[in-house]
């Protein structure tokens, strides 16, 4: 009873089998099911013994009562102990499933002594700090650790997704947001350079703000200034009117409840703010969905190579790329607190805007800087040590 999986037990109970329905019932009140079998199994063996003591008496004498107490502890031992709850903890759908019936009965004929048993354990057990309505919950790592074990019921990449959906409460928006600094957006007031903006522009959404950067008042959709030159309408009044409410979230969302509001607001995009207000940069839908799946699309205005492998083994780095995602491509388990960024890491470590050639150690990594420039670090070279 206590061995049966209680996952395939909801998975027959859903079938409508009575039995299934019958030992999760049972196990609904583990202190009387327990209290109904020890019941029944203390009965039988003292019943035994005694009987066993009786004939020993009249049959060879009292010298006989050691011996026969012997004999009976092994057959107990063997034949009402280890082998049928060995048999049972190997097949317990096979035993439980049928015996829940028996079980049931007994528990109904003797319920006001199993009651009277199971509540005097409860008192007794009471001071030991015991709470009877506590149930066992599965924590977000022994899941994973259930997936993992899984690995010959499903298939590779989709236990990896499963990882990555218990994984989703883990990160935050912060974690995979693009920087405010990365992000492209216009000034509204600046008719020309939108509309040249407009038709350089690689990505289908444009941010814009109002005179400063930190004042975003939304964004336009691409399909949505096509439709406009398809109908030769493209004037700076019809594109106001095509701005679309900024929908602002604080950077210490999950992803997974993050991934929730976007369903409920009907939104894919989100522009991420810290506890001042401050634009701290922007999420979207396509960036969680890629959390779970791995990458799917290719940035088209990515005109670097954020990780290069070269020839002797090590990688040429643009430091502006997130912690999570060096990680996830060199099989690491670098550090993300405050800094998110190699970049901030690199600086959190030195406490100085570092030098040409400067080297340094961290967790496993040898990372050299190789290019800087007066607004930072511009390439990395990091060697992973074995």
């Amino acid at each position: 009873m206590m061995a049966i999986n209680r996952y395939r037990l909801k998975t027959l109970s859903a079938k409508k089998n009575t039995q299934a329905k019958r030992v999760e019932k049972l196990l609904g009140n583990v202190e009387h099911l327990i209290g109904g079998i020890l019941l029944g199994n203390n009965f039988v063996n003292i019943l035994a013994a005694s009987i066993t003591t009786i004939l020993a008496l009249k049959l060879w004498g009292e010298g006989s009562v050691i011996f026969a107490s012997l004999v009976l502890t092994l057959v107990i031992l063997i034949f009402a102990e280890t082998a049928p709850k060995t048999y049972a903890a190997n097949n317990p759908e096979k035993v439980a499933l049928p015996a829940a019936v028996v079980l049931e009965f007994i528990i109904k004929l003797f319920k006001p002594i199993i009651w009277l048993i199971s509540n005097t354990s409860q008192i007794i057990l009471k001071p030991f700090g015991l709470n009877k309505n506590t149930k066992d919950k599965l924590s977000s790592e022994e899941l994973r650790m259930a997936v993992i074990d899984s690995k010959s019921m499903i298939a590779k990449n989709y236990q990896k997704m499963l990882i990555n959906i218990i994984d989703l409460e883990n990160v935050r928006v912060e974690d995979i947001m693009i920087p405010h600094n990365e992000l492209i957006s216009i000034d509204i007031n600046n008719a020309d350079e939108l509309f040249e903006q407009l038709k350089r522009i690689q990505h289908n959404k444009l941010i814009i703000f109002d005179k400063t950067e930190d004042n975003i008042i939304g964004t336009i959709h691409m399909r949505d200034i096509v439709n406009l030159y398809a109908k030769n309408e493209a004037t700076i009044d019809k594109i106001k009117e095509l701005i679309r409410e900024p929908y602002f979230i604080p950077e210490g969302t999950s992803l997974s409840s993050q991934l929730e509001h976007f369903k409920k607001q009907k939104r894919r995009l989100a522009m991420v703010v810290d506890e001042y207000g401050e634009i701290k940069g922007m999420v979207v839908l396509e960036d969680i969905l890629e959390e779970i799946v791995g990458q799917f699309t290719s940035n088209q205005g990515e005109s670097i190579q954020e990780v290069t492998r070269q020839k002797d083994g090590s990688y040429l780095v643009d430091p502006r790329i997130s912690i999570r995602e060096l990680n996830n491509i060199l099989k690491t388990n670098l550090p993300y607190g405050h800094a998110k960024t190699l970049n901030g890491l690199i600086l959190e470590h030195l406490q100085s805007f570092p030098q040409h050639n400067v080297s340094l150690k961290i967790e496993t990594l040898i990372i050299e800087i190789v290019q800087v420039s007066k607004q930072g670090i511009k390439l990395v070279k990091i060697n992973k040590i074995y």
